[in-house]
């Protein structure tokens, strides 16, 4: 069966995913670090006419705006073979326990390669809870993520 979606990811990346009418695609993702391994899913919808793309892991829209900050999806873009995602987050000043945080940005641009299932993270992160705790910089990371399901037209 692994085969088999190997074979469909391959010849995928020789033809354009809109030609086949394909507008969602379905992963499944592993991320290891220090000793911890994290799984799951990631759903990418591509854009379509009025609706932008969206991206969701284990189902949570990534699009998210509350009292703390704004997160968007900015861009999905198919470039055979890979596909490139990026994502921007903005934070609010916030006070934790007493200690106070500076706005802060996350930028993150991701490019997968449903063939090999590589997918490379890199992040920039200025400012916030973030930056005060991991540190202002460019962190960059790498994660497998394979096709979960055959690439399909949502209804």
């Amino acid at each position: 069966m692994n085969l088999l979606k190997l074979l469909l990811c391959f010849c995928l990346t020789f033809s354009s995913l809109t030609a086949w009418g394909v507008d969602v695609l379905e992963f499944h993702c592993k991320r290891s670090e220090k000793g911890y391994t994290e799984e799951y899913e990631m759903k990418i919808t591509l854009a379509s006419g009025a609706q932008k793309a969206r991206v969701f892991l284990d189902d949570r829209d990534l699009d998210q705006s509350d009292a703390y900050g704004k997160q968007v999806v900015k861009s999905v873009t198919l470039a055979r073979p890979n596909i490139f995602i990026l994502i921007e987050a903005n934070f609010e000043p916030e006070n934790l326990m007493g200690v106070a945080y500076s706005a802060g940005t996350v930028s993150t641009h991701m490019t997968l390669d449903p063939v090999t299932g590589k997918l490379k993270k890199v992040e920039k992160i200025q400012g916030g809870i973030l930056g005060e705790t991991m540190g202002d910089g460019t962190y960059i990371t790498e994660e497998t993520c394979l096709p979960s399901k055959m690439p399909y037209k949502s209804k």
